[in-house]
């Protein structure tokens, strides 16, 4: 397998559009990276520019020590594994797996027990003389990871490679390629949108937004400690949400006053909202760290809210019910389905206040303070 280190890349189309600035990572030997962020954040261009599909316009890509950027596709030793399965119609599943191992010239025994092999791993041993159309959305995506495993390549690329999947599927598949990268013990790089993805497949999550590196980091570190409002706002479902406040004193303690109600400020937040005294900051709070019942506090008026009830949604044991405050029209709940909620009633909206996130006002509002006990 393969170390792949990006450095300073960018990428840049006639039209003068920046698609990816200044991209540099170190992507180690074996580490499973994920590429996440919304529609048109530059995760996929950057993905075709390690493959090859992509001229870069600056930096320069390495691939197990060796620089690539001239190099073609073919020649790079990856093999991606793209969303829409890309395999020829009129080919059995043997033939669609065996197809880069005939390029190649590799002998029919050779060709035959690679096939095989990579049918095992994946379980599809008794499809090999089926032709696609006969096949599940699941396992005609087995067969196009089965495609590049028989390459035995030095590092996989994934482009979204279960969005054309449905929800049952895509958590079986999201378990297939873990288990292929710990018994495989390969270097892979997978780009999506889903979030969910991100945080259960990689070792790494590189968060990215207009072509640029929000914040790299491991799963729960991004969940717990986000750098920025934008990345808080995008790791994590239901989303978290975003309460625009001021810093207030009173009666020598600190106060975030979201304008209908105030807010203790916890003690590990203290030393840096203190600089920010009569300043507009931005307080997130998981959906999580939301209950209709008292947590964490031993004055409750210290962490409650009135907020009116809105959208109550049950999902089993768990509900997401939407609230507003007279200054915040969203604000989700994810909360025990123990009780009936009826809308337009105000409740008591109670916070865990160590499990708050504080940011510089704006919508990239830097970090300002994470609760320490969060990691």
């Amino acid at each position: 397998m393969a170390r792949v280190v990006l450095k300073n890349v960018q990428k840049k189309y006639p039209d003068g559009l920046k698609a990816v600035s200044d991209f540099s990572l170190d992507i180690a030997d074996q580490e499973f990276v994920v590429f996440v962020g919304p529609s048109g954040c530059g995760k996929s261009t950057t993905l075709r520019c390690v493959a090859g599909l992509e001229d870069i316009t600056a930096g320069t890509i390495h691939i197990d020590d060796r620089l690539v950027n001239d190099v073609p596709p073919k020649d790079r030793d990856i093999a991606m594994v793209f969303q829409n399965y890309a395999l020829y119609p009129h080919m059995t599943v043997f033939e669609n797996m065996a197809f880069a191992l005939k390029l190649r010239k590799m002998s029919r025994a050779v060709i035959a027990e690679k096939v095989e092999k990579a049918a095992r791993i994946l379980g599809i041993e008794t499809m090999l003389n089926r032709k696609p159309k006969t096949l599940s959305g699941g396992q005609r995506q087995r067969v196009a990871l089965g495609r590049a495993i028989v390459r035995d390549p030095k590092c996989f690329l994934f482009d979204e490679p279960l969005s054309n999947l449905d929800a049952k599927l895509r958590g079986e598949m999201r378990a297939e390629i873990k288990r292929l990268h710990m018994d495989l013990k390969s270097t892979m790089i997978y780009v999506t949108h889903d979030q969910e993805e991100a945080m259960t497949l990689g070792d790494r999550v590189v968060v990215m937004k207009d072509g640029v590196i929000q914040q790299c980091g491991a799963p729960l570190e991004v969940y717990h400690h986000p750098v920025n409002r934008f990345v808080a706002g995008f790791v994590g479902t239901p989303p978290m949400n975003f309460f625009e406040g001021t810093i207030v004193a009173e009666n020598d303690k600190l106060w975030f006053d979201e304008g209908s109600g105030r807010l203790a400020i916890p003690a590990w937040a203290k030393e840096v909202l203190g600089k920010q005294l009569g300043s507009k900051v931005v307080m997130g709070v998981r959906p999580q760290a939301i209950s209709d019942a008292p947590i964490r506090s031993k004055i409750m008026n210290d962490n409650v809210l009135p907020m009116k009830i809105g959208v109550v949604e049950p999902l089993g044991d768990k509900m997401d019910v939407y609230l507003s405050t007279p200054h915040h029209a969203r604000v989700i709940a994810h909360i025990d389905a123990h009780r009936g909620l009826v809308p337009n009633e105000t409740m008591a909206v109670h916070f865990d206040l160590d499990r708050l996130h504080f940011f510089e006002a704006g919508e990239q509002g830097t970090k300002l303070a994470t609760a320490p006990v969060a990691a």
